[in-house]
């Protein structure tokens, strides 16, 4: 049995395949030997190092956890933010108006262009020149600032590609059955397009969640990943089991994400399947489905 981008493998192909699985994993283990050797000489795998996450509640209390609140907090106020103005640029960007599409999409151009980072720093330089956010807040309106202006952008990308993957002959449906160009992107392009660009907005929220620690880099907020550095400097210089406790918080932050993502993907293409009903025609039995331009 065989594909278009991949055959099944011969006998010969299997045993180099195995050959290769084995190579792999020895060239793993004596590296993963290698590091483990090195951080043991450096005394970082000394149960001292690794024991005050699970013995001391407040490494939790007063470190991990504020920062684990601020890393989500300015993470959920981007991704409430980013999310409908990204499908507006998005839909901007398709627009037949020539006056709307071109300046949205420069301003899309423009904020895409840009590092996040570069970003964060104007924004602070903004807000601290020009208004009067107090020094405490300034780092969290930065941070969702930055992440706002250039993930907008990226997910306006996300939209306008979502709609345009669709066939021609949806809207061309749609403009069959008399509904107007606002309508036929609310009602039925944007709908189907969901589905398809799901998995390029989880990536971006993923994105959303890890960039936060940019601001902790650089503008001094509190946020998950800067933690480390007062952990480390009231717990014995214990860099690496800070940072793995760190990496596997952010895994997890970001599975559950994806989890709930993948959980929504399925009941959105669940409720375009149970959407169907069969409607008798004059004459003749035909089955119609209630999104007929869907299937058009």
């Amino acid at each position: 049995m065989s594909s278009v981008l991949y055959d099944t493998p011969g006998p010969r192909a299997k045993r180099r395949n195995v050959l290769y699985t084995i190579v792999f994993l020895a060239v793993l283990a004596v590296g993963a030997w290698f590091v483990l050797s090195a951080l043991d000489e450096k005394h970082q795998l000394d149960a001292d190092k690794w024991s005050p996450f699970v013995t001391d509640s407040r490494v939790w209390t007063t470190y991990l956890l504020p920062g684990l609140t601020e890393t989500l907090k300015a993470a959920a106020l981007s991704i409430v933010i980013a999310l409908p103005l990204g499908a507006a640029l998005g839909i901007g960007r398709l627009s037949d108006h020539r006056w709307v599409r071109v300046p949205v999409g420069v301003v899309v151009e423009f904020f895409r262009a840009i590092p996040v980072l570069l970003l964060m720093m104007f924004a602070s330089a903004v807000y601290a020149e020009f208004t009067t956010v107090s020094s405490d807040f300034r780092p969290l309106y930065a941070v969702v600032t930055g992440l706002v202006l250039y993930n907008a952008s990226v997910i306006a990308e996300v939209v306008r590609a979502g709609v345009l993957s669709l066939p021609r002959g949806q809207g061309d449906a749609a403009v069959a059955l008399g509904l107007r160009k606002g309508q036929t992107m609310l009602y039925i392009l944007l709908p189907q397009a969901v589905t398809v660009m799901l998995p390029a907005l989880v990536s971006q929220l993923v994105v959303i969640v890890k960039d936060t620690a940019l601001g902790g880099a650089l503008l001094g907020f509190a946020e998950l990943l800067s933690q480390n550095r007062q952990i480390t400097a009231n717990y014995g210089a214990n860099t690496i089991a800070t940072f793995t406790v760190i990496a596997l918080i952010y895994i997890v932050i970001n599975a559950i994400l994806t989890h709930l993502a993948g959980r929504l993907e399925r009941r959105l293409r669940q409720g375009r399947k149970s959407a169907a009903v069969t409607i008798p025609a004059q004459g003749e039995a035909a089955e119609v489905k209630t999104g007929v331009v869907s299937d058009a």
